[in-house]
């Protein structure tokens, strides 16, 4: 049976009822009593507005040893920015506490009075901490994709964001309207010969900022599972010493491009350059230590979001060396 549509003006009132509770430090009896409403009524409201994502938690209390492994991140591999969330250890999600800090992260960005240009790449962490970005209006900014949004069937690509963002933000969105990986590279160089696509690629490397997700290349990597490449082709990319791919080509574990194979044909812009902006990869977990290793190494990000235990995880590995 299909969810029933919850109406405006209920939402109305799970937003009035949580900002009573969140906001205000209302009791449940006390919004019961407010808003004329059974206390079971007032408990129902708080949690819609809950799961409808009308209210946003975020913890203000600053947690020493995270900001301790942010300062040694930002020290041992010179990146300009660290991030590092609380590890939950009860929960395997890869996008839980960095989602969140991703979407601070751009906020803050945002909020800038200056135009500035933000490249955006794809993926599941990326989706998830542009669902919990606020609405923001900033029409003096410009969001460019540094991926293609079209997949191997002619749809849509499902984790690219350009569109997300730019309808939270309300700014000029710039989509890459290419394959994301072409037939060939003789389709590739002729399609980044178009005259609507060079000016997205020229507008990706100007990028003050970008955020960047990190895929691995295990058997459930986000490029075989979503259809981009086949599975001889992953074989074929590991046998290489692919450990990772960043927004759609893959790099060893010092972080050099694989040569040939699916590289050539990979139709992304190149990650914006490091030396004027600031680029941004959002990524936890084991699967992802071997990725992140590889990006910092060969200098393709100088910024982290990431949560505990991949910190300390990326520590021990400079310690043992």
């Amino acid at each position: 049976m299909s969810k029933p549509e919850i109406t405006t003006s209920r939402l109305d009132d799970a937003a009035r009822a949580g900002w009573l509770y969140y906001v205000a430090g209302n009791t449940q009896d006390e919004i019961a009593a407010k808003l004329g409403i059974s206390r079971q009524s007032a408990q129902r409201m708080v949690s819609l507005a809950v799961s409808e994502g009308l209210v946003k938690v975020r913890l203000d209390h600053p947690i020493a040893h995270c900001l301790d492994l942010a300062a040694q991140l930002k020290k041992r591999f010179g990146l300009k920015m660290v991030e590092v969330v609380p590890t939950d250890p009860g929960s395997t999600s890869t996008t839980l506490g960095v989602a969140d800090a991703a979407a601070d992260e751009m906020t803050r960005w945002l909020k800038s009075e200056a135009p500035i240009v933000l490249g955006i790449g794809t993926g599941r962490t990326l989706k998830a901490a542009i669902e919990r970005l606020s609405p923001i209006e900033c029409p003096q900014h410009k969001v460019v994709s540094l991926t293609g949004n079209i997949s191997p069937d002619g749809s849509a690509a499902y984790y690219n964001v350009i569109f997300n963002i730019a309808d939270k933000i309300k700014a000029r969105s710039f989509p890459m309207p290419l394959p994301v990986i072409a037939s060939s590279p003789e389709e590739r160089e002729l399609l980044h010969a178009q005259a609507m696509i060079r000016p997205v690629l020229e507008l990706s490397a100007k990028a003050n900022v970008a955020f960047l997700g990190i895929g691995d290349l295990e058997d459930d990597a986000p490029l075989f599972v979503d259809g981009f490449i086949s599975r001889d082709e992953l074989l074929a990319l590991r046998r290489a010493g692919a450990v990772c791919e960043i927004v759609g080509r893959a790099f060893d574990r010092n972080g050099v491009p694989i040569e040939g194979l699916t590289n050539d044909r990979v139709a992304s812009a190149h990650i914006p350059s490091r030396e004027t902006a600031t680029v941004i990869a959002i990524a936890k977990g084991a699967k992802k230590l071997p990725g992140i290793v590889a990006a910092i190494k060969g200098s393709l990000i100088n910024g982290l979001i990431t949560d505990e235990r991949t910190a300390e995880a990326l520590l021990g590995i400079v310690n043992r060396k």
